[in-house]
């Protein structure tokens, strides 16, 4: 009776046999590789672009120079510090009144949600028709009631900054109370229950049961929306476009008035001097996540 002796591969033939691609990890390479294309012609090649027309000394200086990106510099700071706070804690309130369980709640919330559904185009550009100080509905409604005609409300710069803030929570504060009302909804209800029982107040479950557990949703909520806020376009663009005389503009928007003038290098700088704003934000949001 013969036996046979199994050898041991080599390592050599092992080393090669685990090089070579399963038929899945092939056919997921070969998938891969069109967003691959895509990321580096529209994401990786327009960045870098950016970065080489914006890397000459002198645009940074004109830049530094001019009050209008001065100005812009602090509505995007009063976007981040003032808006950003009003709108996460009208959202931290408005989810505790949605998340009550009643039939004419349900049907609220739907109406609540539509400004975040709609396109921003439209909704926009129809407070924009409405803030008009000749035929616009509210300055119309001011007029019937109180016989005296309404403010020119983008004609002011404090007023059509304040105007472009509210619109801008107006339309992104249904999104953010969904998220705060999903954090809500994950509380235990025997927390809630077993507060009652201790005589707790509605304000005392609030400060020892609602926000311990909302806290941590709650700041990366704040930071991740400011994120995002730095790159809204629309609120400002399409209510004032960056009007009266550019007071008004952001760092978003701001890049399109360099465009406008064929000042594509202080377009790009104003663009990259926004960095200093998003970097930290994103250290932030990244080292919480990792938690």
């Amino acid at each position: 009776m013969s036996s046979t002796l199994a050898l041991p591969e080599s390592g050599a033939a092992v080393q090669a046999r685990s090089a070579r691609l399963t038929p899945w990890q092939a056919w997921g390479l070969i998938l891969i590789v069109p967003y691959m294309l895509i990321f580096l012609l529209f994401v990786v090649y327009p960045v870098g672009y950016g970065f080489w027309i914006a890397r000459h000394p002198h645009s940074y200086v004109q830049l530094v120079e001019d009050p209008i990106f001065v100005r812009s510099a602090i509505n995007t700071l009063m976007f981040l510090v003032v808006g950003i706070n009003i709108k996460m804690m009208i959202a931290l309130m408005l989810s505790g009144f949605f998340v009550q369980a009643r039939g004419w709640i349900k049907w609220l919330s739907v109406i609540f949600i539509l400004p975040w559904a709609v396109p921003s185009i439209p909704t926009i550009l129809s407070v924009r028709f409405m803030l008009n100080p000749e035929w616009g509905l509210v300055n119309s409604l001011i007029f019937r009631l109180t016989g005296e005609d309404g403010p020119n409300w983008l004609n002011d710069p404090t007023i059509a900054l304040s105007m472009a803030i509210a619109v801008h929570i107006w339309k992104s504060l249904p999104f953010w109370t969904l998220i705060l009302i999903a954090g809500r909804l994950a509380i235990p209800a025997d927390l809630y229950e077993s507060a009652s029982v201790d005589g707790a107040t509605n304000m005392q479950k609030f400060r020892y049961v609602t926000w311990p557990s909302l806290r941590t949703l709650y700041l990366t909520s704040t930071i991740l929306s400011m994120i995002w806020t730095l790159g809204d376009f629309n609120s400002v663009y399409l209510l004032t476009g960056g009007g009266p005389a550019d007071m008004t503009h952001v760092l978003a928007t701001l890049g399109i008035r360099y465009l406008r003038l064929d000042q594509v290098d202080m377009s790009m700088a104003a663009i990259v001097c926004a960095l200093p704003f998003v970097l930290p934000l994103v250290y932030f949001m990244m080292k919480r996540l990792a938690k």
